[in-house]
């Protein structure tokens, strides 16, 4: 490991433990900083509900850390909607949001609009699908980004245990993206979950990053921030253990897929000759291909947006 990544380890690598929510609040204050929890929500009506509910009653309600909670529906086909509602949440859905740039699938691109409808000087993004919830997944993410000025985008990191196994969770981080970033990028090999979907940054980091619209849009963003602002300026907090719905083989294979074009533009800013990934499934007459195209569009940073930009001036 670089020596790099010692000294950021020993310095930049937290538990929730070490900035209680009191010290957080009081930084909050001082500073006159605005928080956003985003969820980005596709068929999540089972869980989506208590999260919204916890981080409404524990941040919201206890204690003022919050300041809004927005559901961002990606097209849900259940409750999802009018259970984050009911729960607390402003519900917004993707297609209302910019209307003029037709949306295409992909959680990147929920995250990209998201900033549309957010006003947080700092944006906490938490999925939808997660299991046994504690609102330590917020105050602690968002907790150096307010006690620390120097610090722009916060990863959680934790436990991901899968079928009653600790640690086992995360397949496409040990598989796929791991040993990318740490043969690429590695300056970012001490990120213990690059991939999790729990984190948050200061908007004016956000507004200048690309996002990848699908599932490369947490490497994509590690590396961006990382040529962007540099490793002092990036942390990871621990949680505690992240328990949520797995993916079954196939869906993570595309996962892995979407991630390595992601590593593969940074790398060369180039095309992928062939944009698609052909998987096979056993039929009555044997293995049958399927074949899955890979994202390759990516949104432009939403500073370049002008919608974006006559909201600020507004």
């Amino acid at each position: 490991m670089l020596e790099e990544v010692e000294r950021w380890l020993s310095t930049h690598s937290w538990s929730v433990t070490d900035r209680p929510l009191h010290q957080i609040l009081a930084a909050k204050h001082r500073t006159g900083q605005s928080v956003s929890v985003v969820l980005p929500a596709l068929n999540e009506e089972e869980t989506v509900g208590d999260i919204v509910a916890i981080i409404r009653h524990d941040l919201t309600q206890q204690v003022p850390l919050v300041d809004e909670i927005v559901v961002v529906d990606s097209g849900s086909t259940d409750r999802t909607s009018e259970v984050a509602a009911a729960a607390g949440a402003r519900v917004v859905h993707r297609d209302d949001i910019l209307p003029r740039i037709p949306t295409v699938p992909g959680k990147g691109e929920v995250l990209w609009r998201s900033l549309l409808v957010t006003t947080g000087d700092i944006v906490c993004f938490i999925d939808a699908d997660l299991k046994e919830f504690s609102s330590d997944f917020v105050s602690g993410i968002v907790g150096p980004l307010l006690t620390d000025p120097g610090i722009d985008l916060v990863k959680g990191m934790y436990d991901r245990p899968l079928g009653g196994a600790q640690g086992q969770g995360g397949r496409v981080t040990e598989l796929m993206a791991r040993p990318l970033l740490n043969m690429h990028w590695p300056q970012l090999a001490g990120f213990v979950q690059p991939l999790g979907g729990e984190y948050a940054a200061r908007r004016s980091l956000l507004e200048q990053l690309p996002f990848p619209v699908g599932y490369g849009i947490e490497l994509g963003m590690l590396v961006d921030a990382l040529h962007l602002v540099g490793l002092d300026a990036l942390a990871q907090v621990d949680v505690g253990v992240r328990k949520h719905r797995h993916q079954d083989g196939q869906a993570l294979g595309r996962m892995a897929a979407a991630i390595y074009r992601t590593a593969q533009l940074r790398l060369a800013r180039g095309h992928l000759v062939r944009p698609s990934l052909t998987q096979f499934e056993r039929s009555t007459d044997g293995f049958e291909p399927r074949t899955y195209s890979v994202d390759t569009e990516e949104r432009p940073p939403m500073a370049e947006i002008a919608e974006y930009a006559s909201r600020k001036v507004a």
